[in-house]
């Protein structure tokens, strides 16, 4: 996998000029460090960064394996309209592996994680409104937003690109049986799946803070600073007086209602071209509502 989790390269839209001008200037410093990392060895995980070059996306693959089968996780290639075709010029016979969540839920879990990284400090319900009243088109905290879960008229282009070589996993799934649907997924990569990796660590849980000005820390930087100078026996107490546990924070019913409604027509789509019925992502939100065989 690229060290670079999403460098986002086939997405031609997401670049540092497309954004908004109040992230322009932290945009241009994240463009300015990842130059310095990809000179580097690349030896330390990042989550993201642009890359725009295509000998530096190379790069990216260079330290692997011969015959290893080579990957990467942009989460903005499903919404990219340039994405699936970029990817089927340069890869054709990619393959697309995609995990689904009730478009709701997506929808709140990516708010709660702009809260905890103090990138925003409005409710959802007003995160939602300046996401419909957004016109710019540059990228910024609400934009793209609610468009992420258009997965039915997104999905579309990859099936017309790629056919069998999209396999869709539901979170769910992935969520209450990661062994099976890791499997899953390594027969469909045709890679070895005998490797049982470590499933009790979850990665990138809701963070929500106590306080507003937790989140301001995060965002500057401080937070990280305070948390490498105190005693490690000392960090379990402090977090949990100033962030809530994981699944406190919940979605309003009416701000659900909304966003069913919002999505109630791409659901449709999304069940035809996948032939399941997703009724259930229009009534509470949970997993699709379909007998659950092996995951295959």
């Amino acid at each position: 996998m690229s060290p670079i989790k999403a460098p986002c390269f086939f997405a031609s839209e997401v670049r540092v000029q497309n954004f908004a001008p109040a992230l322009q200037k932290q945009m241009a410093a994240d463009a300015e460090n990842l130059k310095g990392y990809l000179a580097g060895p690349m030896r330390e995980k990042r989550s993201g960064g642009i890359v725009v070059n295509e000998d530096d996306y190379h790069r990216l693959f260079a330290a692997s394996e011969e015959g290893a089968v080579l990957g990467e996780a942009s989460d903005c290639y499903l919404w990219s309209p340039s994405a699936p075709g970029r990817i089927a010029a340069s890869i054709p016979n990619a393959k697309i592996v995609l995990i689904l969540r009730s478009p709701p839920d997506r929808a709140f879990s990516q708010y709660l994680d702009l809260l905890g990284m103090g990138q925003v400090s409005w409710s959802f319900c007003e995160h939602i409104r300046r996401n419909l009243n957004y016109t710019s088109g540059k990228f910024c905290d609400h934009y793209p937003f609610l468009e992420y879960g258009l997965y039915g008229s997104q999905l579309q282009r990859y099936f017309a690109l790629f056919g069998s070589n999209v396999r869709t996993i539901f979170y769910e799934d992935f969520r209450d049986r990661p062994l099976e649907a890791y499997r899953s997924i390594c027969g469909f990569l045709g890679v070895r799946n005998d490797f049982t990796p470590d499933m009790g660590r979850r990665y990138r849980e809701s963070q929500v803070p106590r306080m507003q000005s937790i989140g301001w820390l995060r965002r500057i930087g401080l937070w990280r600073s305070a948390a490498a100078v105190m005693p490690s026996a000392l960090r379990p107490f402090f977090r949990s007086l100033l962030i809530r546990k994981p699944g406190v924070a919940q979605i309003d019913p009416a701000d659900r209602a909304f966003l069913v409604d919002h999505y109630r027509e791409d659901v449709r789509t999304l069940s035809g071209l996948l032939g399941l019925d997703l009724d259930a992502w229009l009534e509470h939100g949970y997993a699709p509502r379909y007998e659950r065989p092996a995951i295959t």
